[in-house]
């Protein structure tokens, strides 16, 4: 593929984004891709020969990569709640830069199993980053089975949280969450 020297391929992917976050992934006809994209449709086809193509584009390209932070840039040993919610906090899941593409996540997750395999690739590099923030957090060495446990836990939070921020709603308070994942692994 040759050097994009108009922006045609990032153009493309904005109103893509645009488009499926508003009417969906499957309302979403090429053509309208394209006009939005002030481009003739054979160009939209030169740089993503199927429509999905767009789509897991978007979310190789412009999701969060891994890893989203570096576990001892949180993490303070004997503190496991505070680590957590550092980590939190550095992460801010909600304030991603694409509310739209959060929006497309959430809609098309359902129907199209290419973005199943984009959300679990980002939860299992969050499962493991949080492991490493307890595992550096923790007095003393975690049991295995017992961080992953807890990881997942505070994982699911994380993602709840930035998943309701979405919809402007309340916001749920990490703090006690932290907590709650802390305690469990000291008893």
């Amino acid at each position: 593929m040759e050097p994009d020297r108009n922006g045609a391929r990032e153009r493309i992917l904005d109103a893509a984004e645009e488009l499926f976050a508003g009417g969906g992934f499957d309302a979403t006809p090429t053509a309208k891709i394209a006009g939005e994209a002030g481009i003739p449709k054979g160009l939209l086809f030169y740089y993503f020969p199927k429509k999905i193509d767009i789509l897991t584009t978007l979310f190789a390209e412009r999701m969060p990569t891994q890893p989203l932070c570096d576990a001892a840039e949180v993490a303070r040993p004997g503190d496991v709640a505070g680590s957590l919610r550092r980590l939190a906090a550095r992460l801010d899941l909600g304030r991603h830069e694409s509310v739209l593409l959060r929006t497309v996540l959430m809609r098309e997750i359902d129907t199209h199993p290419e973005i199943r395999g984009q959300l679990r690739g980002l939860t299992d590099g969050l499962i493991r980053l949080t492991e490493a923030v307890l595992d550096a957090a923790a007095p003393a060495a975690l049991a295995a089975r017992r961080r992953r446990d807890a990881a997942r836990t505070f994982v699911s939070v994380m993602l709840f949280d930035a998943n309701h921020r979405r919809f402007d709603g309340g916001q749920p308070d990490l703090a006690p969450a932290a907590r709650v994942v802390a305690a469990s692994l000291t008893d």
